[in-house]
């Protein structure tokens, strides 16, 4: 039986990470979903729970995108329109946006901050929509399943990329905050020209402007050749006002909104070298120069995520995390199989096993669910199991997604009572040496012995087998000899002792995570 020590102790990730004290785990909240409701109170949600989110374990907030979209109160915030317009201006149909006002969102993230969670806005730099007006200029039809393929000769193109912002303009004719108006120059491409509609070339509706310095940007995903065009718009992160640009809005963005960090939309589609660049930019121009950084590089290869990780962290420091997408992949496939997946892999070539410091778990978000963009939805059945192994175990920096603690109609359960459960011991609990057996294919557990602070420990079994209640031996550490445990899950209402070396034969009934800590401790730091 084979006992392997990890020493990555939460306290020093939640540091790292920006959690509110070095001696708790940190743990972020993706706090929105697609369907959640766009009333205009979100904001005020928000405010109105810090309290009771911080009491949960919760140390950090991902916000939805908080400038003006497209789609006005419709929009969710990925069809990027004015991202100086936080809900202040009349554009696009109303002042406010989906989630609420300039004002409310301030007041949302100084109640946040009050309660000791930090703040990460979710920022979309790929691409606009809904420009004022269209102008003219040359293009190239390209091959949507390989956009370095062109058809045809060169076209006159009528493009809607002429954004204006009539509602910032001020009588002086500048436009409030920022002068910067953006035209087709500034763009590399779109998906749509005013004068061919729908012109009846079904694989080459994406057009690839002509110009000096124009293609496709280079050190972007080679999916479909060339993966820098996504949608809208495509931002030109080649041309150098556009670079400083954004740069300028960055810092804007940090010091309106006492910004603590940022979730970056869509890099896969982005000059990787730019991000380092950014963030360099923004942390030294700004009071926040240890700002996280979480990159969505949307790729189950762990190959290409580790060599873009690789890419975007220069040097031994991070300055930028990724989201474990294999991870999600893998608790994809594990739910799917109803317990013919090999849990003894479950960790394997995934981001937080290659690089547990630049890893940001997750198990679903608001992409995944069916019928959404990125459809991969992990069985509501193995959602306990996933989250165990995200929040209780030493690596990785874990985000709750809004969906699963309430709960989306017709797409996944609430999955509250078990995340609170979970939160709490990972609060609590699941700090120290970290002992891991994952040699079996269906039951795979660890332990966690604790450390000064958090004294307690705990262990945590999993068994995927259907039918079949599984049993293992697992080592808790002499400080726990002869102490019994109860699991917090209620799977199993026995208690479990360890012998006088620090072994126990923990459970965990068919398809059930079981989590265990020391009897009458639950929820307690030391003696």
């Amino acid at each position: 039986m084979q006992k392997i020590q990890q020493f990555i102790f939460g306290a020093a990730l939640a540091l790292s990470a920006g959690a509110a004290c070095a001696q708790t785990n940190g743990t972020m909240l993706q706090y929105f979903d697609w369907d959640s409701n766009g009333d205009g109170q979100h904001w005020n949600r928000v405010k109105n729970n810090s309290a009771a989110w911080a009491s949960r374990g919760i140390t950090a907030y991902w916000l939805p995108p908080a400038y003006k979209g497209s789609g006005g109160v419709n929009d969710v915030g990925y069809a990027v329109y004015d991202l100086f317009d936080l809900g202040e201006f009349n554009q696009k149909g109303a002042v406010r946006t989906r989630w609420g006002t300039k004002a409310e969102y301030i007041a949302a993230i100084d109640a946040a901050h009050a309660n000791g969670i930090q703040v990460y806005a979710d920022i979309v730099l790929n691409h606009k929509m809904g420009a004022e007006t269209t102008e003219w200029t040359t293009g190239v039809r390209v091959d949507q399943n390989n956009r370095n393929s062109e058809y045809g000769g060169d076209v006159s193109l009528q493009v809607w990329t002429s954004f204006n912002f009539p509602g910032r303009l001020q009588g002086d004719g500048t436009l409030k905050y920022n002068n910067f108006r953006w035209n087709w120059y500034h763009f590399d491409g779109t998906d749509y020209a005013q004068n061919l509609g729908a012109d009846g070339c079904t694989n080459c509706r994406i057009y690839k402007f002509r110009g000096t310095g124009k293609g496709w940007d280079p050190e972007v995903s080679t999916e479909y050749g060339n993966y820098d065009f996504l949608m809208g718009a495509d931002v030109d992160f080649q041309h150098p006002d556009v670079r400083q640009h954004l740069k300028d809005w960055g810092v804007w963005y940090t010091n309106t909104a006492k910004l603590d960090g940022f979730r970056i939309d869509a890099t896969k589609h982005i000059m990787a070298s730019y991000f380092p660049e950014w963030l360099s930019y923004v942390r030294s121009a700004t009071s926040k120069p240890n700002a996280y950084a979480v990159a969505e590089y949307w790729d189950s290869d762990i190959n290409r995520l580790n060599s873009y990780v690789n890419t975007v962290n220069p040097g031994s420091a991070t300055t930028m995390s990724a989201f474990d997408v294999p991870l999600h992949a893998k608790f994809q496939a594990a739910g799917n199989a109803y317990g013919s997946f090999d849990m003894g892999s479950l960790l394997t070539n995934t981001l937080v096993s290659w690089q547990p410091a630049r890893a940001a778990t997750f198990v679903d978000n608001h992409d995944t669910l069916d019928g959404r963009g990125l459809s991969s939805k992990v069985q509501d059945w193995f959602k306990p199991m996933a989250y165990a192994t995200i929040l209780l175990r030493s690596g990785g920096y874990p985000t709750v997604f809004l969906g699963d603690y309430e709960g989306v109609p017709g797409k996944v359960a609430n999955h509250s009572w078990m995340l609170d459960q979970l939160m709490k011991a990972r609060k609590f609990h699941a700090y120290g040496n970290q002992n891991d057996y994952f040699d079996h294919s269906d039951v795979v557990g660890w332990t966690r012995e604790g450390n000064a602070q958090h004294w307690y420990g705990l262990a945590v079994l999993m068994n995927d087998n259907q039918s079949t209640t599984g049993y293992k031996w697992m080592y808790v550490g002499t400080a726990h000899a002869n102490q019994c445990f109860t699991d917090v899950t209620n799977a199993v209402a026995s208690q479990v002792c360890a012998n006088a070396s620090g072994w126990a034969n923990f459970q965990a009934p068919p398809a059930k995570v079981t989590v265990w800590v020391r009897a009458g401790k639950y929820g307690l730091n030391t003696n």
